[in-house]
């Protein structure tokens, strides 16, 4: 005897996709939830409907931070710290800083454009990148240069005409796209990463702000990596600028140099009307990922399937989040550069040029560690 009633609305395969978006993505919201079931299917359903078909299918949404379906990779392990490799010193090389012969073949086009109009340069270009890189690695102030390199004065007024050219940038989109070769992928990414950071500010004045969130006074750098973690967009701003409202403009530079981005993983601060307002900018899907213990957004779990889930945190514990650590690497690597640790920098400008040539010499001595 048939059961009476109006038939439901979603049929077997559309809550068999709500079952994978849940299982893909355990803290998705339930208007996360709506619109790629949207997306998948095509299927406009309402909240409660939704919910009344994942509890039939034996998902509940929990807030306790129990029941998390996680799947962690197995790693490699591997030693992390200096080794020979990163104490070797050529002997063409005035300090660790500065470039090998190797490094400079694959730059010099770059910087050493010999043979045009006006007078000479006074000073070989190699030694001004040797400059801008021992300031940017020591964080030592422009006056402090040792005397083996050119005048202070003509190494800062080449940085700045180099800064204003995007010759930095250029240096280091060269070597990402040579990297991605050699990691077997194309050279346009389809997905990236965006995460901020708020560092302190040097009394030397510039635009500064209090992050009340991170207690920091001082700036802010926005950047976009791809999922391996190198540089597609840097901005940087006063502390005090909200994640959400510096991440459209960042966006939108990163998006006018690799329009191929099709995927953008975000955290929990750019989700909600953000997010939508990224999607919809640059028709691209906005996954936000968060945190196994974020009781705000709660999760779906299934709770006659405890077995199956195999991480738990608590608030202060730490879970690797799928492509988040990539962009927290990224921060990480930056802040090797002793420059970049603090701003001394009156400029935003000069501070993302520093941003851009530290990731660039990290690539160059990648590339080049075993030639």
């Amino acid at each position: 005897m048939s059961k009476g009633g109006r038939p439901s609305k979603l049929q077997a395969e559309h809550r068999a996709e709500l079952v994978c978006i849940v299982e893909g993505d355990p803290t998705a919201t339930m208007a996360e939830v709506q619109s790629e079931l949207s997306r998948r299917t095509g299927m406009e359903a309402h909240a409660q409907t939704i919910e009344r078909a994942l509890e039939a299918a034996g998902f509940i949404r929990s807030r306790d931070g129990s029941g998390v379906l996680i799947e962690q990779r197995q790693r490699d392990a591997a030693r992390y710290g200096y080794t020979d490799t990163h104490r070797q010193h050529r002997p063409e090389q005035s300090y660790p800083s500065s470039l090998s012969d190797a490094e400079w073949a694959i730059i010099a086009d770059l910087f050493d454009q010999s043979g045009g109009r006006g007078t000479p340069p006074r000073y070989e270009r190699r030694q001004l990148v040797d400059a801008c890189c021992y300031v940017v690695r020591t964080g030592c102030a422009w006056r402090m240069l040792p005397k083996e390199f050119p005048p202070w004065q003509n190494v800062y007024r080449t940085f700045r005409r180099w800064s204003a050219q995007g010759k930095f940038e250029q240096m280091h989109d060269r070597l990402r796209a040579q990297w991605r070769e050699r990691e077997k992928r194309n050279e346009s990414p389809t997905a990236a990463v965006l995460d901020a950071q708020s560092t302190r500010g040097s009394p030397q004045g510039g635009d500064t702000g209090y992050d009340a969130g991170k207690k920091v006074k001082g700036r802010k750098r926005h950047l976009v990596v791809d999922t391996l973690g190198l540089l597609l967009a840097v901005s940087v701003t006063a502390a005090s600028v909200q994640d959400r409202d510096a991440a459209l403009p960042v966006m939108d530079t990163a998006m006018a140099k690799y329009a191929s981005v099709e995927t953008l993983f975000v955290d929990a601060g750019y989700a909600g009307r953000c997010a939508e307002t990224l999607s919809q900018s640059h028709d691209i899907q906005v996954q936000v990922v968060r945190h196994p213990a974020n009781k705000q957004a709660g999760r779906w779990v299934n709770p006659y399937q405890h077995e199956l889930f195999s991480v738990q945190a608590d608030a202060k514990g730490f879970v690797v989040l799928a492509k988040r650590w990539v962009v927290e690497r990224t921060h990480a690597w930056v802040e090797r550069a002793r420059r970049l640790v603090i701003h001394h920098d009156r400029l935003p400008q000069v501070a993302e040029a520093w941003v851009w040539l530290t990731e660039a010499r990290r690539l160059l001595r990648s590339l080049t560690r075993n030639l």
